[in-house]
């Protein structure tokens, strides 16, 4: 369902049914259609999935793929060549910048910042073991908070409200809220001064 205003470009494809591999741990119950927002606008060669929902203003930028069972709040931006896959959450003014990697499983609240190239994961085991499957998820980064361009997030870790993740760094562990971390393993050098808050 298409609201008011969409605007869907060139050779983007909306409401795609998944195909999945034989062992795929995504669920294969049916889908219902994809439900897109007033004023949304997905973009050239984007892929937008069914079972998933786009709030009000979403832009799905050019050769970006929003996967099944997503629920994308109002205003989000999902920028160039990114991927958010299923079962994914997104508050209102997120912002994923072009070819970051949002894995399945993962949450990200309301006015967070994702830089370019940032990657995601949600499996410690790689794809081996059945024990994987009760402990797969994502991460889930707090409102406010930013992680900077090609950071690793490592699988279930938690970014608190309002902290930042450095450029490049790699993150193994739960960042507090307001903390400034950087590095490979990330550390904490600070915190995030009153005056770059959102109130």
């Amino acid at each position: 369902m298409l609201g008011a205003d969409v605007v869907v470009e060139d050779h983007a494809v909306v409401g795609k049914q998944p195909t999945l591999g034989a062992r795929s741990t995504a669920s294969r119950d049916e889908l219902p259609g994809l439900v897109v927002g007033d004023g949304a606008r997905i973009l050239a060669g984007a892929v937008v999935f069914a079972g998933s929902r786009l709030g009000r203003g979403v832009i799905v930028g050019d050769q970006a793929c929003v996967r099944e069972r997503c629920e994308l709040g109002e205003e989000v931006v999902v920028g160039r060549g990114a991927l958010v896959e299923n079962d994914t959450t997104i508050g209102a003014r997120t912002r994923i910048q072009a070819n970051a990697y949002v894995t399945a499983y993962s949450t990200l609240e309301e006015d967070v910042f994702v830089a370019p190239g940032v990657v995601t994961t949600n499996d410690d085991f790689m794809g081996r073991t059945e024990a994987r499957l009760a402990q797969m998820r994502g991460p889930t980064i707090r409102r406010g908070a930013r992680v900077g361009g090609g950071a690793v997030l490592l699988p279930g870790i938690e970014i608190g409200e309002e902290a930042f993740v450095g450029a490049g760094a790699v993150v193994l562990a739960d960042v507090p809220p307001r903390a400034v971390v950087v590095g490979n393993p990330a550390r904490q050098i600070r915190e995030v001064p009153e005056s770059e808050l959102l109130g």
